[in-house]
């Protein structure tokens, strides 16, 4: 009897220990995913307040498009007026996004699924920061002369 207790307790004891290293290794993995998702996020966030600026200076050409054709008689209203305003939307929802997700994510979250998810998703919107910056800067360049 002893010796079934014993071989039951050191069984018991190698189970709890594996699950124990399972687990702390899961909690590892969920913290390098968090860290990475954070490092993402400081990654592209300063891109807001240049996204800002760019919404001041969208918002002063739509103001100033008939200044803009008397200085170019060339320029399209129409077309650069629906163009900026689609870049300010974009801006917009870039912005708008990236403060959503800042504010849904759990950070100290342990979950390995949860943080593969929130990296997923943070490196999504760091392209779309990056395809809005990019259109920004192509189309505001000869704006900024």
């Amino acid at each position: 009897m002893m010796k079934k207790l014993t071989l039951g307790t050191l069984a018991l004891s190698l189970f709890l220990a594996g699950a124990c290293q399972n687990t702390n290794e899961k909690n590892e993995e969920a913290e390098k995913l968090g860290e990475n998702a954070i490092g993402i996020h400081d990654e592209i966030m300063p891109q807001i307040s240049v996204f800002s600026k760019h919404e001041i200076l969208i918002d002063s050409l739509l103001e100033n498009l008939s200044v803009l054709k008397s200085m170019d008689p060339d320029l399209d209203t129409a077309d650069t007026r629906e163009k900026l305003h689609t870049l300010k939307t974009n801006l917009e929802s870039a912005t708008d996004k990236m403060m959503v997700w800042m504010k849904e994510y759990a950070m100290d979250s342990t979950d390995v699924d949860y943080q593969k998810t929130e990296v997923k998703r943070i490196s999504e919107l760091k392209t779309e920061f990056e395809q809005v910056k990019y259109e920004a800067e192509s189309l505001l360049a000869p704006f900024k002369k």
